[in-house]
């Protein structure tokens, strides 16, 4: 699991990538940050410091651990960046369920960003999988 070769990371993600932009769990995960901001700029404002910020930062936490762990030396820090990123999927569905039901936002608003942290947590999973069997 102390693999370094960054050649070896291509060989787990199935596809040729150069950088964790070429990443497509990492795209998924700006497209959700995006989403995330985009539906808490109608929250109240007393919220900015509160649920509306907890939601952005957990969206942003997604894709910025599997950049992190992307960038770091070993698989095994590499798969840690990973579980970091799938606990703040979990998180931020959470978040959102919440903000649903106190009237923030609607179970239709929340439904795509849901179904899309799904998908992220499913390619997390075998991305995990593939580096902790190929390492």
């Amino acid at each position: 699991m102390t693999e370094t070769k960054q050649g070896n990371r291509e060989q787990a993600t199935g596809n040729s990538v150069n950088d964790y932009k070429d990443l497509r769990v990492w795209k998924k995960g700006i497209d959700i940050a995006e989403q995330c901001y985009r539906l808490t700029q109608s929250f109240p404002k007393e919220e900015i410091y509160g649920l509306t910020s907890q939601i952005r930062r957990s969206a942003v936490s997604i894709s910025s651990n599997i950049a992190e762990g992307y960038g770091r030396r070993t698989t095994a820090e590499y798969i840690r960046f990973l579980n970091i990123a799938q606990g703040s999927c979990n998180e931020l569905e959470t978040q959102l369920i919440i903000a649903q039901r106190i009237g923030y936002c609607t179970s239709e608003s929340i439904q795509e960003i849901n179904q899309e942290l799904l998908s992220i947590n499913r390619m997390l999973i075998s991305l995990i999988n593939k580096l902790k069997e190929k390492f």
